[in-house]
């Protein structure tokens, strides 16, 4: 079994290039389907979850082809309407795909997803709003048989700001005659870098940002290429190893104005952060501070996803720091590994005490799901002694190489199989 071993107490000081980010390449792949040639994709990362979804390509009859950090998608000859359950059971994301082949065929046979184990994700909001244009829906044996006769364009309301669903609506709505329009979209970058995409191919989106997008469909999109935008969370999680450690460390190809939300929590923290062009330089205080409360929200509210890492760094700030989680009701599941190494936290169904700071201690601790192996090294960095982390799979879904990132800072740190 692939393991991360980190020794601990060494300051991080360096500079990391940030990776392009994860939930932002899955559904520009996704729309690659949508025309009949080449779309060339840059700032790729190498992570497992784009891996999957290269296989899907190929499974549905696209030539796929990687260069360093650049993808090239021909989907001139692409045939195939059904993505198998083998592919759709390791990556929940793969759901994005359903609107985009139903656009392309106005049809689709996907199995439920599956992903990491942080709680429901519910995909109601996707069918609900797939049938408002038009597709039929039936589900048998765990698959999910999709068919639109006639494209319909309507108003949708998503009840919740569903990232995914505000995606899937973006691709099946765009080559939809008539104006769709979503209401209580969600609002992350992501989104926006898909409508920046997608209206580069030839579609006319506007809105994406704000709570309400306006999709008016075209005949046809045409191939381009685009630049996928820095992962935020992957910053913000170095961000967090660097203030765990002490040390100094300055961020490329990063986009601060992505994540006002975690910056601020950081700065309250006690963490000198510097913002330049592309750049974002940390600085560690002699002490941290405990941050008050923290409520994960929809963006521009503090993600979910950078929870469980900045959780890690509160045990190592004087005070008590309190985290609600309002996304996922199982994204604690990290608590149980980082008590394991020394740290004091509470939890009552969706609320966790961190009381600090703590002593941590290396430990054989196992990642949860791909953001709470992300806490484990923030901790682990803090930590007496050695730390040994499994499960690495989980990591390796949305950090590229993170032994190789943390080693040129300083980081001790290994893996081994």
């Amino acid at each position: 079994m692939t393991r991360l071993v980190i020794n601990g107490g060494n300051k991080m000081d360096g500079e990391i290039d940030v990776q392009g980010s994860k939930n932002a390449v899955l559904p520009i792949l996704a729309a690659t389907i949508l025309c009949d040639g080449k779309n060339i994709i840059y700032n790729c990362p190498k992570l497992r979850d784009v891996d999957m979804t290269i296989e899907v390509l190929k499974n549905l009859g696209c030539i796929v082809k990687r260069n360093a950090d650049c993808l090239e998608v021909d989907s001139s000859n692409i045939s195939g309407y059904t993505i198998p359950d083998e592919l759709m059971r390791q990556m929940r994301s793969s759901i994005i795909f359903l609107g985009a082949i139903i656009a392309r065929f106005g049809k689709a046979e996907v199995s439920m997803p599956g992903g990491c184990e942080i709680g429901n994700r519910p995909i109601d909001l996707h069918l609900k709003s797939l049938r408002k244009l038009g597709v039929e829906i039936t589900e048998s044996h765990g698959f999910m048989h999709c068919k639109r006769e006639k494209n319909i364009s309507d108003n949708i309301h998503l009840d919740f700001p569903s990232v995914g669903a505000t995606e899937n609506i973006m691709l099946a709505a765009c080559l939809t005659e008539g104006i769709t329009i979503i209401e209580n979209a969600a609002r992350e970058p992501e989104i926006v870098d898909l409508e920046r995409f997608l209206n580069r191919m030839g579609a006319k989106i506007k809105g994406a940002g704000s709570d309400t997008i306006v999709i008016e469909g075209v005949h046809k999109l045409y191939g381009v290429e685009h630049r996928i935008i820095p992962d935020r969370i992957v910053a913000a999680t170095y961000l967090s190893c660097a203030l765990s450690s002490g040390g100094t460390v300055s961020l490329k190809n990063a986009d601060g104005g992505h994540m006002g939300a975690m910056i601020n929590v950081l700065k309250d923290m006690g963490a000198k952060i510097y913002e330049d062009r592309n750049k974002i330089v940390v600085l560690s205080p002699k002490q941290l501070k405990s941050v008050g409360t923290i409520k994960t929200m929809p963006y521009p509210g503090f993600p979910t996803d950078i929870q469980s890492p900045f959780m890690a760094l509160t045990t190592q700030a004087v005070g008590s720091s309190v985290f609600v989680e309002n996304i996922f009701e199982n994204r604690f599941r990290h608590i149980e590994e980082l008590t394991r190494m020394g740290a004091d936290i509470k939890a009552d169904g969706r609320v966790a005490v961190v009381i600090g700071k703590s002593r941590l201690t290396g430990a054989k601790v196992t990642a949860p799901d791909l953001r709470g192996g992300a806490a484990l090294v923030v901790a682990a960095l803090a930590a007496d002694g050695e730390t040994e982390i499994e499960n690495v799979k989980y990591i390796d879904r949305g950090y590229e190489a993170i032994e190789k990132v943390l080693s040129l800072c300083g980081v001790k740190i290994k893996r081994k199989e």
